[in-house]
């Protein structure tokens, strides 16, 4: 029986990274992507690296511009932008094949459900989570910054992905309960909007315990809003969804000495949202931030920190300058 076929749609940076390890796995991987990025491959190759000096080179790979490709894929891994996700559903939903599996590989909660809404019964729609930061470095060359590993809901088929991938950069892991995965993630990734309004590197703005505690603060609010809403997020990383707020918002010497020092991050890394702000796109902060902002309007409460961190990113992305630690805390915090 032949090897089911691999299709990447939105073969960014993270795309990239996912379906070069999986290439290099030796699993059968189609990109889909932009013309920019699939002429860079083209001509330099593909090339991964990490956080721990694990690095592959791929010096051809199936890179395609067309989504008519997506005919031939009984997996695809959708890595777009949560903005681009109607449009994505709609190109899989000309081009599919009836029966592929859909792994949405996306920051937010509410991709899974534009999916499933937009593609009906013809395709089997589950979510996933990327737990980590990659960063196009130009010529083909793809880092992974942060530790963490993809995981995936767990099923039939999603299981027979993860055996044949195996373990190595590679690696999928596997749960039942993705939704709570999704939520715990979130909260993880508040710290994104922070990074992108300080135009520091991860580890620069983590080390400043003002931006540290604009973070924390969100992850208080969100952890209400989310108890409030009956929703039960889970444990991503090594510390519980409850207790981040306060590792975070610990004073420097105990946060910088102990926490820090046990947290992977490459000394480059940077958020995809500061990503995004330093390429003058349209960030994903609706789906990160936003997604609490919605949360209270939908159970009647309110997220006055949270919706004051959307209006910050709104501010930057019209070219506001990036804000310091006791700036960003007065504006989000009032003090």
């Amino acid at each position: 029986m032949a090897a089911a076929r691999i299709a990447i749609l939105g073969a960014g940076s993270v795309g990239c990274f996912i379906g070069g390890a999986w290439t290099a796995a030796g699993l059968p991987v189609t990109f889909i992507g932009r013309l920019k990025m699939a002429d860079d491959v083209a001509k330099d190759g593909l090339t991964l690296s990490d956080y721990s000096g694990w690095t592959k080179r791929l010096d051809a790979v199936d890179f395609q511009t067309d989504p008519s490709a997506l005919a031939e894929a009984d997996i695809i891994a959708l890595c777009v932008k949560s903005g681009a996700t109607a449009d994505a559903a709609r190109e899989i939903a000309e081009h599919g094949r009836d029966g592929a599996l859909v792994i949405s590989f996306q920051n937010g909660i509410s991709n899974v459900d534009v999916l499933r809404e937009a593609l009906g019964g013809r395709f089997e729609v589950v979510r996933g989570m990327v737990p980590y930061n990659v960063a196009y470095l130009g010529e083909g060359r793809f880092h992974k910054g942060v530790a963490g590993e993809l995981y995936a809901e767990e099923t039939a088929r999603t299981r027979a992905l993860a055996d044949r991938i195996g373990g190595g950069p590679a690696v999928l892991k596997l749960s039942r309960d993705m939704l709570g995965v999704a939520w715990g993630k979130l909260l993880i990734n508040l710290n994104n909007a922070v990074n992108a309004l300080s135009g520091r590197t991860l580890i620069e703005q983590l080390k400043e315990r003002d931006y540290r505690r604009v973070v924390a603060a969100s992850q208080r609010e969100g952890l209400k809003l989310l108890e409030r809403a009956g929703i039960r997020p889970a444990k991503v990383g090594a510390v519980g969804p409850k207790l981040v707020p306060v590792v975070l918002a610990s004073p420097d010497w105990l946060f910088q000495n102990v926490f820090l020092k046990k947290w992977k991050i490459d000394a480059k890394a940077r958020s995809s949202m500061a990503d995004d702000l330093a390429a003058g796109r349209t960030t994903e902060v609706d789906y990160i931030n936003g997604e609490l902002v919605a949360l209270a309007e939908r159970t009647g409460a309110e997220a006055p920190v949270n919706r004051k961190i959307v209006e910050l990113i709104r501010a930057a992305e019209g070219g506001a300058e990036p804000l310091g630690p006791a700036e960003l805390r007065r504006a989000v915090l009032g003090r």
